[in-house]
């Protein structure tokens, strides 16, 4: 198929270069001349692993970006709009699904063929059919159903992994306002064998995105709800407890040859210092919102977002247990990223616990191994210097603050090992063995 994607942000341009992997004529569309310029150079302007190689394999063939957005959809035989949905706290903003609505429209209203319009962004239940839908109607002078189709097409994808999520995806769900639409869904997708496809209408997709993304964020809330229990109680370590809750069969089925498997889910089911990204903050707020809007006030996920937005704080609680005088105090913070495997720091645990030791005064030492130039971007302080190396990250130093769960982090025990002066480690992630440095603090311990 002939596809046109609007917009190159992470959805939008992982979409754009699974798809021409997959063997479609991908356009990638963006107003961003310099961003679609670095994607035609095959130079992604995000860092996702894997994507810049499929990227320049597929340039030229099956993939190209460009600014024309008239000749993009005209061109093409469904466009997937893949635009921003931030939320400003009251709802998510749509403008952006709007403007490119309209501008769908436009030229739809001067092309013959039978276009189809998908909604990949991720937006509250009754957008597609109640926003997107009229405004095509209105700007082109058609008929949904007779003259264009209209669908919605959620996206699974976890920053850091999402070339892999794309390309060999659990699930498929093509929501459609007819057969008609869900048939050009089915086509898109008939390149993808053994993932299971779902049918359904536009507000069930969108509602699948919220209902799912909730569901992580309240297994990670619980998580810390239980981690915050174990360390007021004392003697009590929530690595251990929940490695008792994960050995429920029913959450790690045992094979007839007696082997046992733990499934990806069982990772939101441990403790830490919260989550972040665009997503799951992003989207529970948003589904709070339009729940109070429809009179139903969604209390369980209320607490979700409140446990969550208190956890980073537990981290500075440990820390100042044993230095109740931040000022002056020289702290590593390790990992800036909001999760492994990307540069994304929206909605990172880090930002608010650096902004409480710059508040206090105290003298950070930051690194992560790809969010560095992100991180810089937003601290601006004399008192925060950024590493070049975990190495340096760790020398001369009072406290270790680890707050990403990045692989590389699993040497510092090696490299504490022949300090004269130990500094304090508090894992925030729980990723390390507790008996593994002299001096060890940890969420849910």
């Amino acid at each position: 198929m002939k596809i046109s994607i609007i917009g190159t942000g992470h959805v939008g341009l992982v979409s754009g270069v699974c798809l021409a992997e997959k063997g479609h004529q991908v356009i990638c569309v963006d107003v961003d001349q310099d961003k679609v310029n670095q994607i035609n150079q095959g130079t992604s302007p995000i860092y996702e692993k894997g994507l810049e190689d499929l990227l320049k394999k597929n340039l030229d063939s099956n993939l190209r970006a460009t600014t024309e957005f008239y000749r993009a959809v005209i061109e093409t035989d469904l466009s997937l709009i893949a635009v921003g949905t931030p939320f400003d706290g009251t709802e998510i903003d749509l403008s952006f699904v709007e403007t490119v609505s309209r501008h769908i429209g436009k030229v739809l209203k001067d092309k013959d063929a039978y276009h189809v319009v998908v909604v990949k962004s991720t937006v509250v239940p009754g957008t597609t059919d109640e926003v997107v839908l009229p405004i095509l109607e209105e700007t082109s002078g058609k008929t949904a159903g007779i003259d264009f189709g209209v669908g919605m097409n959620p996206e699974f994808l976890r920053e850091g992994e999402a070339v892999h999520d794309f390309m060999f995806p659990d699930r498929i769900v093509f929501g459609g306002m007819d057969q008609r639409t869900i048939d050009a869904l089915e086509e898109l997708y008939g390149v993808f064998d053994g993932a299971d496809k779902l049918r359904t209408n536009n507000k069930t997709a969108e509602m699948i995105k919220y209902a799912s993304n909730s569901l992580l964020a309240t297994m990670i809330s619980f998580s810390n709800e239980i981690a915050n229990l174990c360390s007021a109680i004392g003697d009590i370590d929530v690595v251990d407890v929940m490695e008792g809750v994960h050995l429920d069969k029913r959450l790690s089925p045992i094979l007839p040859d007696g082997e046992r498997i733990f499934p990806g889910f069982t990772t939101f089911l441990e403790a830490g210092c919260g989550f972040g990204g665009s997503c799951f903050p992003k989207d529970v707020k948003a589904l709070i919102a339009h729940g109070k809007r429809h009179d139903r006030p969604m209390r369980l996920l209320n607490e979700v977002m409140r446990i969550n937005e208190e956890q980073p704080r537990k981290v500075l609680s440990i820390l100042k247990n044993h230095f109740p005088r931040l000022e002056g105090l020289r702290v590593t913070v390790l990992g800036l990223a909001f999760k492994p495997g990307t540069d994304d720091m929206r909605g990172s645990p880090a930002i608010p616990i650096i902004k409480e030791l710059l508040a206090q005064n105290a003298l950070i030492k930051a690194y992560d191994p790809v969010a560095k130039s992100n991180a810089q971007g937003l601290f601006n302080d004399d008192n925060i210097s950024f590493c070049k190396d975990l190495d340096d990250a760790v020398q001369n130093v009072h406290a270790i603050l680890l707050i990403t769960r990045w692989e590389e982090f699993k040497k510092i025990p090696e490299l504490l090992r022949d300090l004269d002066q130990q500094p304090i480690v508090i894992d925030g992630r729980r990723m390390l063995d507790k008996r593994s440095v002299a001096r060890y603090e940890g969420i849910g311990l």
